[in-house]
């Protein structure tokens, strides 16, 4: 922006212009502003009047009216030319107005070897006499209270406060006070001797230290802000989170760590210790050493140690914290030195989640920079000159934000308040009436008690500031890619959900509650911490779900509708419509043919006194006489039944006990997985498909059982059974299987215990 203005040249801005004007011109010199004794201006008015030459910045010139503007006779060699940048001009400028030393991207001319006259409001402030040749003149300047003051002019002072007002070098109001470490002595002068009285402000992305110095948070991670290193374990934090634009963190909630416990000051006034919410209200209510209150404007945190005091405000946006201690402490964090590095105090513990990561977003063409800026500048005038902290860090983290995010959720008042508030915590005075000038509302915490899920912020919903819980930018991208308004359908073979972000309705303005499925009986089922709502059917309730066969796919569907409660037949909400549907394709059935290795098994048994041979043999029937081999497919789940007979032996004094049969994926019966099919002469109880027939009743038994594989297996299936001989003379051999396992005393004879195996194959 150009801050001065000359004569006979008077710098402006018309990139790309050039010529001379005959006629009366209204120009737009909005790209490059014009200062004229303090106010910026962006358009310029010419007049040629029947006797002057005139150009204007509040409008074309009538003598009636407080113009602000430049007056000079009509005469022949009069003229008006503009153009873009000259360096000659530029090079001349710079020689006769030493003051002047940056880049003239273009310039104004009024030629007029004559007087010409400066207006201010319509008065003549100075004049200029331009008859000997080229004439230059700085109309840079400050205005206060109907006043003109040139830079470096003190407008007024007061040693009580030692606050002075004072028109910079850049032409700009500025206060000039003690530093934020200092006390003013009651005679205009600072002393560093008195107690230390200082206050950092953040809000939005940015700190402002105890000095006065600024820098912003870009990413969406945790920070110390103040620690004291005569209070090992005391330490203030802040929490930065995005909101609209994935671009831009704001300060989402504070923590106060002291003696092993944590309390946060988080988003609506809440107010939690150790994860526990806390009840509270203006009464103060002192916690772990901590007090606490709340009120409209939100919740105060005071807490005093051994040598100094901190309180700590938290309105949702804005935390400010008031020091008082002795001097020569040295606070640290980034309100003890907000210069440091970022990663210096961000928490370590952050550094794991890729919170620092920056996001890009697309910029919004409806942000009016000058406008803000504008705005933000109403801290240069009264009533805040009367402030005794220096309003320029404020103002520059006022400008920052405003001009890449969007003027919604309070933020046109949000830093000017926050500039009040630390003016009230220095002088413990108010500023008088500031929010009639801003047009600010009276102060309250914004989304007082709202509660938002930790992926949503508290923010305007409608331009009437109906409040809700909105979508954070970068959680919200993903579904705003797609166009979407939830997650994929979850599917399973007896039930289908689908899960909607509750926020993206908000923003949409769509009230869950409101939502149903075909029946209107199925609701939404809102979850109460993430706001997540789902809408769900399954077999027992299809909630009017369309159910159709395609080939070898079923394909389920159903809606989620608006529920239409009108009994006139008229409705003032939009009217949903979301389809959604499940497909399963038919199960592809595999099967799997065992085949015996092997049509029987024959095996010599020579045990003590005892010669005979054992055979086990499969059958596919009950019957037994239809004998599986080697070319007989068995699939799973088909039942089986092996005979298990002895040659040699007379059963009216022995009978054949089966004592154990198991199945294992290895050759050996020893080795690999093992399952039991019969256990202790008795059928395995886990298994319902075990059958034993015979046992201990003579020389020969069978059993059945469906036939099966090892998991994650399609080898071979090898079956192994042990027997032993039983006396039956004075002694039942038959196994007691019924009610617990237990078996009666079974004498057998003398000698090892019968094995025998056979083997099948897929």
């Amino acid at each position: 922006m150009l801050r001065l203005l000359f004569l006979l040249f008077a710098v402006m801005a018309l990139p790309g212009a050039a010529g001379q004007l005959f006629s009366n011109s209204e120009l737009n010199i909005s790209s490059c502003p014009i200062t004229y004794f303090g106010q910026k201006y962006e358009t310029l008015y010419v007049n040629f009047t029947s006797e002057n030459l005139v150009s204007c910045f509040n409008g074309f010139y009538d003598p009636q009216t407080k113009g602000n503007c430049l007056v000079g006779p009509k005469v022949e060699e009069a003229r008006f030319d503009f153009g873009g940048r000259d360096k000659n001009l530029e090079s001349l400028i710079h020689q006769n107005v030493p003051a002047i030393n940056t880049t003239m991207e273009c310039y104004v001319a009024i030629f007029s070897p004559s007087l010409v006259d400066i207006l201010v409001d319509g008065i003549k402030v100075k004049s200029i006499n331009a008859t000997l040749g080229f004439a230059y003149a700085d109309l840079t300047g400050c205005r206060h209270s109907g006043g003109l003051y040139n830079r470096g002019d003190v407008v007024s002072s007061d040693p009580q406060t030692c606050v002075s007002l004072i028109c910079s070098e850049d032409a700009i109001l500025q206060n000039s006070t003690c530093g934020p470490l200092e006390r003013c002595q009651g005679n205009g002068r600072c002393s560093s001797d008195s107690m230390m009285d200082a206050i950092c402000t953040v809000t939005g992305p940015a700190v402002i230290d105890f000095h006065g110095q600024q820098n912003s948070v870009k990413d969406r991670c945790s920070y110390s802000l103040l620690r004291i290193p005569s209070a090992p374990g005391f330490q203030v934090l802040a929490n930065f989170q995005e909101r609209r634009r994935k671009d831009v963190s704001f300060l989402d909630s504070v923590t106060l760590q002291l003696a092993g416990q944590a309390i946060g000051l988080n988003q609506g006034g809440r107010v939690v210790l150790n994860n526990s919410e806390l009840n509270l209200n203006s009464s103060v209510q002192t916690v772990h050493g901590v007090q606490l209150s709340k009120d409209q404007t939100g919740v105060t945190a005071k807490v005093t140690l051994s040598d100094f005091t901190a309180s700590v405000f938290f309105d949702g946006s804005t935390t400010q914290i008031h020091l008082e201690g002795p001097p020569g402490q040295s606070p640290q964090g980034l309100c003890g030195n907000s210069s440091r590095s970022l990663s210096e105090e961000r928490l370590s513990e952050d550094n794991s989640t890729s919170c620092e990561k920056q996001h890009t977003d697309t910029s919004d063409s409806l942000i009016n920079c000058t406008k803000m800026s504008e705005r933000c500048n109403i801290l240069q005038e009264a009533p805040f000159t009367s402030c005794g902290v220096d309003p320029e860090p404020h103002i520059a983290v006022c400008k920052d934000t405003l001009c890449s995010y969007p003027d919604l959720d309070g933020l046109r008042c949000q830093f000017l308040e926050a500039y009040a508030r630390a003016c009230s915590m220095r002088s413990n005075s108010t500023l008088g009436d500031w929010r009639s000038k801003a047009e600010c509302s009276p102060p309250r915490a914004f989304c007082q008690d709202r509660t938002c899920s930790d992926h949503e912020f508290c923010g305007e919903k409608t331009a009437g500031g109906e409040t809700g819980c909105l979508c954070r930018a970068i959680f919200a991208s993903k579904y705003r890619e797609t166009n979407s308004l939830g997650d994929s359908p979850v599917c399973s073979l007896n039930s289908a959900s689908l899960t909607l972000v509750d926020c993206l309705l908000e923003e949409k303005g769509i009230d869950y509650s409101a939502l149903q499925l075909k029946e209107a009986t199925c609701r939404g089922q809102v979850d109460e911490q993430s706001h997540m709502v789902t809408f769900s059917f399954n077999s027992s309730n299809l909630c009017g779900t369309e159910i159709t066969k395609n080939n070898s796919q079923t394909v389920y569907k159903n809606t989620i509708m608006t529920q239409n409660l009108s009994s006139d037949g008229i409705t003032r909400q939009d009217q949903v419509s979301i389809d959604f549907s499940c497909t399963h394709t038919d199960p592809d059935i595999k099967t799997v043919a065992f085949r015996v290795k092997s049509s029987s098994v024959v095996q010599v048994i020579s045990s003590g006194p005892w010669n005979y041979s054992l055979t086990m043999k499969a059958y596919a029937d009950a019957g037994r006489t239809q004998a599986v081999d080697s070319n007989t497919e068995i699939r799973l789940n088909q039942k089986v039944w092996v005979e298990l007979d002895t040659d040699g032996l007379d059963e009216n004094l022995v009978a054949v006990v089966t004592d154990s049969c198991w199945a294992t994926d290895q050759a050996s019966p020893t080795d690999g997985r093992k399952y039991y099919l019969i256990k202790n002469g008795c059928p395995n109880s886990e298994d319902q498909t075990v059958k034993v027939e015979g046992n201990g009743e003579g020389t020969s038994n069978y059993f059945s059982f469906n036939m099966f594989q090892f998991s994650g297996s399609s080898a071979e299936v090898y079956l192994h059974c042990k027997l032993q001989l039983c006396v039956k003379q004075e002694n039942s051999c038959v196994p007691m299987c019924d009610g617990p396992r237990r078996r009666r005393s079974i004498r057998t004879k003398p000698g090892a215990a019968a094995f025998i195996s056979m083997a099948w194959t897929t």
